[in-house]
């Protein structure tokens, strides 16, 4: 039997005003510029950048990511402004968060340790932040982007007491689990 593989990502997805405030953003830059990627996603803080894996064993990687988590424990996110990296990447700011950076760095591990994945570049120089324009970005209007954004206000609080596994189907990134801190997989 042939291995179907997938594309998944870990990422903190937020709920309540912060996903609706961030979707705001992403839909006014659609109708603004046209810039309509990032909507392609919930609004999300990637903890894990996207990897490969055996969708008959999607079972296995949810019991794996929930194991780690068990002993985590919920923390407060704050979010607060933009930022941008170059001109290829429009993003809201996440305010520095030491458990956030223990998480992902223990994360990175034991991705690599548990479940034979890469650690990549991103996992070593991890920026966290929420992506509201990326890939269709053009260069040559960036600085109108960035004028534009830059005249918003963007303030919010999540607690994280999950993350969330997603899933790339029919060219969209959906939530496939929630798994939730210091708790053991349902």
């Amino acid at each position: 039997m042939a291995k179907n593989f997938g594309k998944y990502f870990i990422a903190i997805v937020p709920f309540g005003d912060v996903q609706n405030d961030s979707t705001k953003v992403k839909e006014e830059l659609k109708e603004v510029f046209g810039l309509k990627y990032a909507l392609k996603s919930p609004a999300h803080v990637t903890v894990k950048m996207p990897f490969s894996w055996n969708e008959a064993k999607e079972g296995d990687l949810i019991d794996k990511i929930g194991s780690f988590l068990k002993g985590k424990e919920a923390f407060s996110l704050g979010f607060d402004g933009f930022g941008r990296f170059g001109k290829r990447v429009i993003f809201i700011k996440t305010k520095p968060n030491k458990e956030l950076n223990a998480l992902q760095s223990e994360l990175a591990e034991y991705c690599k340790r548990e479940l034979n994945l890469v650690k990549e570049l991103s996992d070593s120089n991890y920026t966290p932040h929420m992506t509201v324009a990326f890939k269709d970005i053009k260069e040559r209007l960036f600085d109108e982007y960035w004028q534009f954004i830059k005249s918003k206000k963007f303030k919010g609080r999540l607690d994280v007491k999950s993350l969330s596994i997603l899933k790339r189907v029919e060219g969209r990134w959906v939530v496939l689990s929630n798994i939730t801190l210091g708790e053991s997989v349902d």
